[in-house]
């Protein structure tokens, strides 16, 4: 348990866009900052953060909250394991007991792996620098390889023994279970046997955008042709390869620095750079690039080069990570390594000056590299030569902003030596086909969900549904305005009393003896009665850090909202700026319109249970139910007459 003074230094340390900042590429706007949603794809910024408030908003998935919940949602953390990450962040000590082995198992699954596989890391460093076997093997091959010992540090490489079970051995000696052990992959279990998976294998930790290690890489330093070069991870609850590139917790930071990103093939091709100076590189491991890995770039960066050595193969085999680049809108650069180099090897033949200068100089854009890997070898065939038009084409139709797309389409035109109506022509029939296919699929689905969609009518989804406008607009207004004088008031004592915002919308709903629908909003409202009523106290602090994590989300989301004046609040034809300036007349409405809604639904409850009942066979019941119905009209017409008309002057 973290006590609460130090959860209160946490929210105040974490500032908002600082936190956001390690995981979005942030730019100023006005007072907030604007960048990519991390929850969802998007190719228009909708990420609003508000350094003022203290909350961030993505105003096209909806997600919101403060620093704490950003972090619970990015790295799908529970609250105090957020807390607790923050407090790492910001070097804030957390006095709490050491886990014991059982508070360890009590653990969701997936922080248990992930507590396995930080003990894996740990545990293959130790191997790698006290172990004989290790330093005489392992941390002999990164040395050999030119590799220094502060990268060695820096990316926390190591050494699995040369054994059965060497390691799966010490984890579970240690307390860790084995079924943890086999979820991540790092023990093999056959029936009655186990094996290390990485046995024999320097180790380099793959970790997530957070830092955090979720998988490992193992390459052999047997010569036995029969056993893989290099060994991952196998998927796992807390490791998708595909949405994960190797060294990019290390090089976030200077990518968004030089709005760059180099992309190399493998782990030593990325301790080659950094130990060049270069740091804003990161691999995709030896996979094809997928989706994710791109959009994960595109947080950070607009600008992509590409880094391949000379071989043929495997340059076009990789072709297809150019055209999921541009689809996602980034720009592509390519850089071809002279014959029989690799990043590697070349990063390490010189300086980092010299490197950047040389990858500067001879990088190409995408279109003439693509030109030139398809037309080699084609001995100027006009058949060949055309599906290289079409593929290039292709690639070209891909690119979503229309400006740039034509000016590739003109450089192609040039280079290929072909009209660029006829270029045109081309794009126009690939669009045309991919909006065919779309509608086509949308048709089918339209079909499916009609075939599967329920015959009997839609059940009421509950109470929490009704007068959702009226109660969040009240809410609002109670946050914002809590501790605000609304009027004085006198008692028979003739003492005067100041009543708040918060004190007249308290007494209001609880004179009616009503609670809110929304559990949430009712949980706000119960637990302002209870706040400081002192001026200088921050109500939206308050709720905005939570430890209830829906309490702090709907905070965060209610004062994110993109709030517009109402005509409502004119005065004498004009617009009044300010709420504060008006909440004489506008707190009265508010809590008349949300009276008036539950009198209207109050009616419509009324009129369903008057449509159940035959009047001759039970008269009494309908006339009770007749006069509620009178009696709640005279309320709504007393309601309608006050609305618009009711003022309070303090």
């Amino acid at each position: 348990m973290i006590d609460p003074g130090t959860v209160e230094r946490i929210h105040d340390t974490a500032e908002i866009a600082d936190v956001v900042q390690d995981f979005v590429t942030l730019k100023r706007r006005g007072v907030n900052y604007i960048g990519l949603c991390p929850f969802h794809n998007e190719k228009t910024p909708s990420f609003i953060v508000s350094p003022a408030k203290g909350i961030f908003k993505c105003f096209g998935c909806g997600k919101g909250g403060n620093s704490v919940n950003f972090i619970m949602e990015h790295e799908q953390l529970s609250y105090v394991e957020a807390l607790r990450y923050l407090a790492k962040k910001y070097h804030i000590e957390i006095h709490e007991q050491e886990e014991t082995q059982e508070q360890i198992e009590q653990r969701n699954e997936r922080e248990s792996m992930m507590i396995v596989s930080a003990y894996a890391q740990k545990y293959f460093t130790k191997i790698l620098h006290n172990d004989d076997q290790g330093r005489n093997v392992g941390l002999a091959y990164f040395r050999q390889r030119g590799i220094r010992d502060d990268i060695i540090k820096k990316f926390e490489l190591g050494y699995c023994l040369d054994s059965k079970s060497g390691f799966t051995d010490a984890a579970m000696q240690q307390g860790y279970q084995l079924e943890f052990l086999e979820k991540t992959g790092l023990t093999i279990k056959r029936d009655n046997w186990i094996r290390d998976r990485f046995a024999a294998r320097v180790i380099f930790p793959i970790h997530n955008i957070a830092g955090r290690v979720i998988a490992f890489g193992g390459r052999t330093l047997k010569s036995d042709k029969k056993i893989a070069k290099y060994l991952n991870s196998p998927e796992s609850e807390i490791y998708h390869k595909s949405n994960i590139l190797y060294g990019m917790f290390q090089a976030k930071r200077e990518i968004t620095k030089k709005e760059l990103c180099y992309l190399v093939e493998g782990y030593t091709d990325v301790l080659a750079f950094h130990q060049a100076g270069i740091e804003n590189v990161v691999a995709s491991s030896g996979t094809s690039l997928t989706s994710n890995q791109i959009r994960l770039i595109k947080r950070f960066t607009d600008n992509i080069t590409i880094i391949y050595d000379g071989d043929d193969a495997g340059i076009k085999a990789s072709i297809r990570g150019i055209d999921l680049i541009l689809e996602q809108g980034l720009n592509v650069k390519v850089l071809l390594l002279p014959q029989g180099e690799d990043p590697d090897s070349f990063a390490r033949s010189m300086s980092a000056t010299e490197l950047t200068t040389y990858i500067e100089q001879n990088k190409v854009d995408f279109i003439n590299f693509k030109t030139n890997l398809l037309l080699k070898n084609t001995d100027n065939d006009p058949v060949t030569r055309a599906k290289v038009i079409s593929e290039i084409v292709r690639s070209i139709s891909m690119i979503p902003e229309p400006i740039v797309r034509s000016v590739y389409i003109k450089e192609c035109s040039s280079l290929l030596d072909v009209k660029e109506e006829i270029l045109y022509q081309e794009i126009r029939k690939i669009k045309q086909k991919e909006s065919e296919d779309l509608q086509n699929k949308q048709a089918r689905q339209q079909r499916i969900q009609e075939q599967e969609a329920p015959t009997t009518p839609l059940i009421s989804q509950g109470k929490d549904l009704k007068c959702q406008a009226e109660e969040r607009e009240i809410i609002r207004i109670l946050l914002k305005f809590k501790n605000y004088k609304l009027f004085e008031e006198t008692l028979e004592d003739n003492t005067v009393e100041i009543v708040t915002v918060g004190d007249f919308i308290v007494n209001e709903i609880e004179a009616e003896e009503w609670t809110l629908f929304n559990p949430v909003y009712q949980t706000i409202l119960e637990e302002s009665t209870n706040l400081p009523s002192d001026t200088d106290f921050n109500c939206q602090r308050h709720f905005t850090i939570h430890q209830n994590e829906q309490v702090s989300r709907v905070t965060s989301d209610i004062l994110a909202e993109k709030y517009t004046e109402s005509n409502r609040w004119k005065n004498n034809g004009s617009y009044v700026e300010s709420e504060e300036d008006v909440l004489g007349s506008l707190v009265p409405k508010i809590v008349i319109e949300y009276k008036m809604a539950r009198v209207k639904l109050l009616e419509k409850q009324i009129l369903e249970q008057m449509n159940t009942i035959n009047f001759n066979e039970d008269p009494e019941s309908f006339m009770q139910l007749q006069q509620q119905m009178m009696n709640l009209k005279k309320v709504e017409k007393v309601l309608s007459e006050n609305l618009g008309k009711r003022a309070i002057t303090g």
